[in-house]
């Protein structure tokens, strides 16, 4: 795979880089090197499990990759309403992905987590995030069809979240990889990343 990276200092997006639901309020500060999105309401990724509902529709800013890869980002916003989330996604398709972020959940705490998708059914890991406003860095790294997903504050050091498993569909094709946000109920939450990394393993 080819290499990427941004640091957001250019106003425009690289043509490597695409919009899958983009949001409606958008920006690029190119003097801060930060990506900032607001999220539209009635957004989120999950399928099917203990809810029963299926959405498909959050924020999601990619480019293709193939082989193994590490994916890393920045990323720093308070959670406005509950299940507002944002962070680094990689997908095959609909039935078939990984998000991680740190979610505000009903008691006004935050979690930590990562949901794996396979065969149409999510799931969720997580763990309590200590603090209201979220500023950590995120990482995935693919070794073949296994995924490793990391975390750390600010610019520490990386601490592991979850290993888990996809494969990819029959026939093959690319892995989207790139930064995530949603807001399943009322949208409105700012999010700046401050990069975006995609590099071979």
């Amino acid at each position: 795979m080819t290499n990427l990276y941004t640091d957001f200092t250019n106003p425009e997006l690289t043509d490597r880089l695409g919009w899958y639901c983009e949001p409606t309020n958008w920006t690029i500060d190119p003097v801060a090197g930060e990506l900032r999105v607001i999220t539209d309401g009635e957004t989120d990724y999950w399928q099917r499990t203990h809810y029963g509902f299926r959405r498909d529709n959050g924020h999601f800013l990619y480019t293709a990759t193939h082989g193994d890869f590490e994916l890393e980002t920045k990323v720093q916003y308070e959670p406005r309403a509950q299940f507002d989330q944002a962070g680094l996604m990689v997908r095959f398709s609909p039935d078939e992905w990984i998000k991680t972020s740190v979610e505000l959940e009903g008691n006004q705490r935050c979690y930590l987590g990562a949901v794996v998708t396979r065969d149409g059914y999510s799931d969720w890991s997580t763990q309590e995030y200590a603090h209201a406003t979220v500023d950590i860095g995120l990482r995935m790294r693919r070794v073949g069809d296994d995924f490793l997903v990391d975390w750390r504050e600010a610019e520490g050091d990386w601490a592991p979240l979850r290993v888990t498993h996809l494969t990819a569909p029959e026939g093959g094709g690319p892995l989207l990889a790139g930064l995530y946000a949603a807001s399943p109920k009322h949208g409105g939450c700012t999010v700046r990343f401050e990069r975006l990394r995609v590099s071979a393993a």
